[in-house]
């Protein structure tokens, strides 16, 4: 693989800007009503330890890591967010194989906690469901990158059904329950939900520097870094032509992005900094705000 394959630079031959291959969701941070509530989904089921607090904000990470994947701040007072407003569609988590998201499975089922729906995408194995204040989360695995499916060069993600029983069958039936575990648990990707397609794309592909890797889903738009099949979904299924979330709102607060390269950080902090999108921060690490006021942590 040669240097331009590698797209390790900031910029692309079309003069755009793209993130580096190391780009990453990082954490999301949730407002919360009741944060033992919240504890109760991602520790007891998913498997989530905690890492840290900082005042009336617990970290939880994964099993074995101190890197936060989910932050949650407690709000007694939060304002129920609209259906409508832009905002989180769903957190995703990605395991690391079929055997541990069966698990998954199996221990939210146990407990009896309820799923709403399931879904082969080609390129991965999906579930999902809600958090314990309603928020969207997908627990799923990758296939192998040699089996997504292209057409004319661009990816197809589709929503097939999942072959459950298939997946059930990588569990050791003699093994109990096999609990859920949370070890090697990352961010895969996070899709929100906004108001307008062409500024969501104008942002995070034009000057943020995801590249755009499908376009052709009704209504939605998935872009990624490195050739992944998305970091970034967005859609405006619910949303169209909405007004940012109300101030206060419970939900989704903030996501992180970290690049993994520092020269990239410090460009897109000068790049942004005189923008209408610049909140607060230094070369090293900042805080924007997208065309649907959502805050974005970029390190």
């Amino acid at each position: 693989m040669n240097m331009q394959e590698q797209r390790t630079t900031v910029a692309d031959t079309n003069g755009v800007r793209r993130l580096p291959d190391t780009a990453r969701i990082q954490y999301a941070h949730f407002r919360v009503l009741d944060i033992e509530r919240s504890l109760g989904f991602y520790k007891d089921l998913l498997g989530l330890v905690e890492s840290g607090s900082n005042g009336n904000t617990l970290m939880l990470a994964a099993e074995g890591s101190d890197e936060p994947l989910v932050k949650l701040t407690e709000d007694r007072n939060a304002v129920p967010r609209q259906h409508q407003a832009p905002g989180l569609f769903h957190l995703a988590l990605l395991y690391p194989d079929r055997k541990s998201l069966a698990a998954a499975f199996k221990h939210l089922y146990v407990n009896q906690w309820p799923f709403q729906g399931f879904a082969d995408h080609g390129v991965s194995e999906a579930l999902y469901l809600a958090d314990a204040e309603g928020n969207g989360i997908e627990l799923y695995v990758d296939r192998p990158k040699v089996e997504w499916p292209y057409k004319h060069g661009e990816l197809q993600m589709v929503t097939e059904t999942l072959d459950l029983d298939d997946l059930l069958s990588k569990l050791d039936p003699l093994n109990g329950i096999n609990r859920s575990n949370s070890r090697d648990l990352s961010i895969g990707h996070i899709h929100l939900q906004i108001s307008n397609l062409q500024r969501t794309e104008a942002f995070y592909h034009g000057a943020l520097g995801f590249d755009v890797v499908q376009r052709n889903y009704p209504g939605a738009l998935f872009m990624s870094a490195g050739g992944y099949h998305h970091h970034i979904g967005a859609n405006v299924w619910n949303s169209r032509g909405a007004a940012p979330a109300a101030d206060g709102s419970a939900g989704l607060m903030e996501f992180g992005i970290r690049t993994g390269n520092a020269q990239v950080t410090q460009e897109l902090s000068a790049q942004f900094r005189e923008t209408e999108f610049w909140l607060e921060g230094v070369n090293e690490e900042f805080t924007l705000r997208d065309p649907d006021a959502l805050r974005i942590h970029i390190s």
